[in-house]
Parts: structure tokens; C-alpha cells; sequence
């Protein structure tokens, strides 16, 4: 794959038409997306940034060595910047997605309702999206992959995030033969009471927005991220929140902590671990019954069965994403998105006594954390998903590890990503899409 991608890149770079990148959200990643596409990747460029601040843009811009900036509100004025080979950054994302001079889309910002409105607008004008907003996907990736195929556009999770480096973990194992049954995470620590508070000497240290480091501390963001392989491979979990582990030794290891049989019934699993090692990278414990092929697996010094593991012992986020891009455009491909109507939500689960009257706040936030939850129970419990939850106010206290549901809250009106969950919950079928 990357030999293709590599080739098409460099004939873009010989023809003068490199691919043409849109990046919404310049934040902690999305600055680190546009350093690696401006100052890495042949054949690719960033020709307009979508931003809420305009000050705060131009800064992270020029962080990743980008002083050639005008600010823009129009999409003819998107075009005539690019062509001058500089970078357009606007407040408009209709700028962004009406553009001719963008050929692709990459969601950095992790904001559902946002995201939702980004998407239809791409889909409306022709343009591929790159998610690096797994909260959007894990709440409404199946309706949005939907439209996207209508629309004869390409929409898929992103390379260097765990859930795009299990996919294609996923994929090699079953290319290879085995029958892939547990995928899954690795942290380094895991506290569902964590909040922006207790994260924010860490966040200080890195640069990062405490509530983001909060929602990984806190768990919400791998059970996002586990929801997303899940509906990718059809997989299901154990149980809420997914089995979640502690286990100081090497990911080899867990091939005896998983009954096969158990997995099977399952239709395989998405799980994480807190303290393996190699850390932080992923895993896929896979099968192979035929006796034959475990003389080799054995040979091969992958032990003796009957689960086998594969893992990739980091994840590089941002310096990756250009290769899904590249696939994207130049070959149609996913990396990651849903299979069909989804086998796990991930749902909103309170960090504290709340009150009636609470305004749930936002991922990562003192209220509430994210668990995966199957797609069944979720809708006939009628279960408020996390991605939904922010600013929804309780009509009745929720006490603390109770799960919300849609009864306990009134949501706020007018919000897209609450019809599209609603044609989603209808929507039925199954989805082909080339590279999945």
C-alpha cells in the first residue's frame, strides 16, 4: 500500500498537482497535521485551515512554519490564496468545503455537532473526509458513511490513531489466514474519576487542553475509539465498558486470558488493557484451527494456540494521517469506518451525584464519562450517547456509575447531530466500500 501511495504522490509532485488538504481544527493536532504535511509529505499540501479564532490559528500555523496566511470568509477567495501558494484560514467551513482548490477534508476537532454540520456540507460539495474525530464517528459514523457513499465520496477514520492501526492489524491477520477474534488497546493508566482538574499539570506539561487529556484518563476516549473497531469489524464486547484489565506483562500473554469459544459466540471482541507492554500500541489476538499452519505458528515462535498475537507497539497519530489521505484521494480506500448499522454505542455514564437542573458539560468535563455499551441494549434501554450528551440538561438526579438515559435529560433543540442519529436508529442495510 504505502509503495502505491508513495508512487502516486510522486507523480503528483512531477505533474505539479499535489493533493490538496483542508484542515479543520488547528489545534494540538491539527497544527501537528499541517507541520507534517507542509514539512514532510511530497505531493500534498494544505491549502485552507478552518478555525474559531483567528488570532489562536495564526499562531498554531506559524508553529508548523506557516507565515504565508491570508484570512478569508469566501470560497473564491480560498481558490485565489491557494493558487498564490499560500494557505487560506477562515472562520467559514462553508468557505472551506465550497472551495475547488480542496480535494480533501481532515476533521481534527473531536466536536460532534460541529462535525456533523462539516460533514453534510463535504458530502454536499464533492469533498472526501478524513475523521480525526472519533467522537463524531462512534456517535453518528454509520448514517454519515452512508451519505458519504451516496454523495460518491470517501469517509474514513484516519492511519496513527489506534483505531486505523488496528484496522489495518486486522486486516493483515485475516489476510494471512487467521481468524481475527479480540481487538484491542493499550494504556497506561485508567481512572474514571479523572477530571480537567486532576489532568492539568500533565495537560500544562504537553501543550494539550486539559478536558481532552481528561476524556483519556478518564477511559471515555478508548471506549470511543474500541466503539469505532467494533462497528468497523462487526465485533461486539463483553460487557459494558469492556473487560478493561490491568495486566503488567507483555500483550503476548493475553492469548490465555480470552475463552476462544466465548469470543466466537461474541463474533469477536474490542477490548483495552491498562500496563501491557509494548506500550502504547495495539493488539489482535487471532485464531488458526488447522493443525498445519500451527506446526508453522509454533516455528515462527508465536506459541502453540489456540490464539495467536500480533501487535504494533506504538501509534504515531498525526505523522500518519497523510497516508490515509493520500489513499483516500488517490485510491478510493478506507482505513477505518462503520461495516453497517452499528454493534457497539459508547453512552454516557455519570462521574458524580449530579442533581436535577445540571447542564451536562462536554467530553473529558466533571460529569460524566463514556463506556461501550452493544448497540441493542443502548436503544432498547434508550441510552443517551456520550457523543449527545453535552448540554443536555437532567430533569431528575443521576446518581454517581448510573448510566444516563434519554429519560433522565431534555436535549437541546435544533441540533443536527440529533436528527442524524434519529435516521440512523432507522437506517438498516449493509455498506460496500472499496479498501474496506
Amino acid at each position: 500500500m504505502t509503495i502505491t501511495t508513495d508512487a502516486g504522490l510522486a507523480r503528483r509532485t512531477t505533474d505539479g498537482r499535489p493533493i490538496r488538504v483542508a484542515v479543520l481544527g488547528p489545534g494540538f493536532m491539527g497544527k501537528a497535521l499541517v507541520l507534517q504535511i507542509m514539512g514532510t509529505t511530497p505531493g500534498m499540501v494544505v491549502t485552507a485551515v478552518h478555525c474559531r479564532d483567528v488570532d489562536k490559528a495564526r499562531t498554531a500555523l506559524a508553529w508548523a512554519g506557516v507565515d504565508d496566511v491570508d484570512v478569508v470568509d469566501s470560497a473564491t477567495a480560498v481558490d485565489r490564496s491557494a493558487r498564490a501558494g499560500r494557505v487560506a484560514l477562515t472562520q467559514d467551513v462553508t468557505a472551506v468545503m465550497a472551495a475547488d482548490e480542496v480535494d480533501v477534508v481532515v476533521d481534527v476537532t473531536g466536536a460532534v455537532e460541529f462535525g456533523a454540520v462539516a460533514a453534510l456540507s463535504a458530502f454536499e460539495h464533492g469533498k472526501h473526509l478524513v475523521l480525526m474525530n472519533a467522537e463524531l464517528d462512534a456517535t453518528l459514523g454509520w448514517e454519515l458513511a452512508c451519505r458519504a457513499a451516496s454523495a460518491g465520496v470517501v469517509y474514513t477514520g484516519c492511519d496513527g490513531d489506534q483505531p486505523g492501526v488496528q484496522m489495518n492489524l486486522y486486516r493483515y491477520v485475516r489476510r494471512i489466514g487467521l481468524e481475527p477474534l479480540v481487538c484491542g488497546n493499550i494504556k497506561g493508566l485508567q481512572d474514571r474519576f479523572r477530571n480537567p482538574t486532576t489532568q492539568q499539570g500533565f495537560a500544562a506539561r504537553w501543550g494539550q487542553d486539559p478536558r481532552m487529556v481528561s476524556s483519556f484518563a478518564d477511559g471515555t476516549k478508548v471506549n470511543v475509539e474500541q466503539a469505532l473497531v467494533a462497528n468497523a469489524t462487526g465485533m461486539s464486547v463483553h460487557r459494558r465498558g469492556l473487560l478493561g484489565r490491568d495486566h503488567d506483562g507483555h500483550v503476548d500473554e493475553l492469548t490465555q486470558r480470552y475463552d476462544v469459544d466465548e469470543l466466537r459466540a461474541l463474533g469477536g471482541a474490542v477490548d483495552y488493557v491498562v500496563g501491557a507492554k509494548p506500550g502504547p500500541g495495539v493488539y489482535v489476538l487471532a485464531a488458526m484451527d488447522d493443525p498445519r499452519q500451527q506446526h508453522y505458528l509454533e516455528l515462527y515462535k508465536l506459541g502453540t494456540g489456540p490464539l495467536y498475537s500480533f501487535y504494533t507497539p506504538y501509534h504515531l497519530c498525526h505523522f500518519e494521517v497523510p497516508d490515509t489521505i493520500a489513499r483516500t484521494v488517490l485510491l478510493g480506500e478506507t482505513t477505518l469506518h462503520p461495516a453497517g448499522p452499528p454493534t457497539v454505542d459508547v453512552v454516557t455514564v455519570a462521574k458524580a451525584d449530579l442533581p436535577a437542573g445540571t447542564v451536562l458539560d462536554g467530553l473529558g468535563g466533571y460529569h460524566y464519562f463514556g463506556e461501550c455499551e452493544r448497540a441493542d441494549v443502548t436503544s432498547r434501554d434508550a441510552l443517551l450517547p456520550v457523543g449527545l450528551a453535552e448540554g443536555c440538561t437532567l430533569v431528575r438526579p443521576v446518581i454517581r456509575d448510573q448510566a444516563v438515559t434519554y429519560a433522565d435529560v431534555t436535549v437541546p433543540g435544533g441540533r443536527l447531530s440529533d436528527e442524524l442519529r434519529r435516521a440512523q436508529s432507522g437506517r438498516g442495510g449493509s455498506l460496500a466500500v472499496l479498501g474496506s
